[in-house]
């Protein structure tokens, strides 16, 4: 069995309240946990963490999730929601690729793409967008390739790339789609420059069930990124990830291990889950 793959939302204490909004405005959608420091929940079926991080980071537009609706109503309601407080990067209407398209920042930060179109067509209802900008510009393709080889079996499923002379900058990707571990991801190169690129405010988490797990992709995204704590890392390209046990929910839950479990994660880089268990 594959590793659960996710994203988490950080937050500034705000997280449970993210999380009750998303799920009001999604089919298929309810929240599954709730503490004061995390919350887990599903929309339409696709899982998702919000966590209360702190001040520190922020998520901005290089990951978004794009998001296929069949009801052109309930698009309009969606987008009618999320841009309360919110702001349009592009106003919602009708464009080459979609009938009805637009793209909003909520009042989180949160990016959402959402398109008129049918979701047997896309693969996936809710999809995370990596858009590779900043002084990530241009690396979209190359950084498919390296995620094809880190998550064996990765499926690449469709690459549209910009026209010769189309974009002054470096930018050949407009729209891929590839699987990693059966959820399938985004991603495109910026055609404008933009003032951001990827940070901690939306990470990846991998929930691995054995140590060997962990090694392989710890070892992979910080052979040429960046180790962080906690199970936190940065691939070559500046993505966030969270590598941990599968196993660490249930340790944390128990009252009378979660604190000796929580000290001894707190000390790590990579995550052993052996040194947590002992715990």
């Amino acid at each position: 069995m594959k590793p659960a793959l996710y994203p988490c939302l950080w937050f500034d204490g705000k997280a449970q309240e993210a999380a009750e909004l998303y799920v009001s405005l999604f089919r298929n959608s309810s929240i599954k946990s709730s503490n004061p420091m995390v919350s887990y929940f599903e929309l339409d079926g696709n899982p998702f963490m919000a966590l209360n991080g702190g001040p520190e980071y922020q998520p901005n537009a290089s990951i978004s999730f794009y998001v296929t609706l069949e009801d052109p109503e309930e698009l309009e309601n969606i987008w009618n929601e999320l841009m309360v407080e919110g702001e349009a990067f592009i106003p919602l209407g009708s464009y080459d690729w979609s009938e009805v398209y637009g793209w909003v920042q909520d009042r989180y930060g949160v990016t959402w793409q959402l398109s008129l179109g049918k979701v047997a067509e896309v693969g996936q209802s809710i999809v995370p967008l990596f858009m590779f900008c900043g002084d990530q510009q241009g690396k979209a393709e190359e950084a498919i390739s390296f995620y094809r080889d880190v998550f064996n079996g990765t499926e690449e499923v469709f690459i549209a790339r910009y026209e010769p002379g189309q974009v002054k900058l470096d930018a050949s990707v407009v729209h891929a789609r590839f699987k990693l571990n059966d959820q399938l991801f985004m991603a495109m190169d910026s055609a404008v420059p933009q003032p951001f690129t990827f940070n901690e405010g939306i990470s990846m988490v991998i929930s691995c069930d054995t140590q060997e797990e962990i090694d392989h992709y710890w070892n992979h995204f910080t052979e040429k990124g960046q180790e962080g704590v906690c199970g936190w890392c940065k691939d070559p390209f500046g993505v966030s990830w969270q590598v941990i046990p599968s196993m660490l929910g249930q340790l944390m839950s128990n009252p009378e291990k979660a604190p000796r479990v929580g000290a001894a994660f707190m000390k790590m880089k990579k995550m052993e889950i052996e040194t947590l268990v002992n715990a």
